[in-house]
């Protein structure tokens, strides 16, 4: 980051350590930003803000590891493309670079990448996300996220699962969005990625 770079720190709320820089922060600046603190999950608004995401307890940590641990399974024997994980960056085309707690990205996608942009956070949009509710996140702000960041970037389907309330919010690329109660059933993933069910009763404490 560059060194005339001003930093201020706000905690605004106990979903996140903000941020703000007394100017916009390039893309090279946070990509050497993360370097500079691997231990640190952070993701950049367009405004140059830096959200710093804390751990989660046991609980969030499992329902967030069962999730992309099946997104992975299917995804490697499907073929069709790759799982990334919790910690993957994405350059998203408002500027902001996010991350989601599974994300799927076909083949037709990571090929258009270059080798060098491989190893940056990657100007793409995934395909399919899932975001897990912790136990500290705002709902609003998440599903805020979900339209605002996921689908306004073009992603074609997000879930928002929250275990505490055994619901899962649905978005669509159409612009539907659908409410799932209970977590006695399954989700598929459409046209999007067909074939892909999640058992929602895995999530089940």
């Amino acid at each position: 980051m560059a060194g005339s770079t001003g930093i201020t720190i706000a905690l605004p709320d106990e979903e996140g350590l903000e941020i703000s820089l007394s100017g916009p922060l390039s893309q090279e600046e946070f990509e050497q930003f993360c370097r500079n603190n691997p231990d640190l999950q952070a993701e950049r608004e367009p405004n140059g803000k830096i959200w710093i995401m804390p751990p989660v307890n046991l609980d969030s940590g499992y329902h967030e590891g069962e999730v992309f641990a099946e997104l992975r399974n299917f995804s490697k024997k499907d073929g069709r493309g790759r799982a990334f994980s919790p910690s993957t960056g994405f350059f998203l085309p408002d500027g902001s670079t996010r991350s989601a707690d599974a994300s799927w990205v076909s083949w037709e996608k990571l090929n258009q990448l270059t080798p060098q942009q491989r190893k940056t956070f990657p100007p793409l949009v995934p395909d399919f996300i899932i975001e897990v509710r912790s136990q500290s996140d705002s709902l609003p702000q998440l599903q805020r996220k979900m339209k605002d960041v996921w689908m306004a970037n073009g992603v074609q389907l997000a879930w928002l699962i929250d275990p505490k309330e055994e619901k899962t919010y649905i978005y669509r690329a159409d612009g539907s969005e659908e409410v799932i109660v209970g977590f006695d059933q399954q989700l598929n993933g459409e046209a999007v990625l067909p074939g892909f069910l999640l058992d929602l009763s895995l999530l089940e404490m």
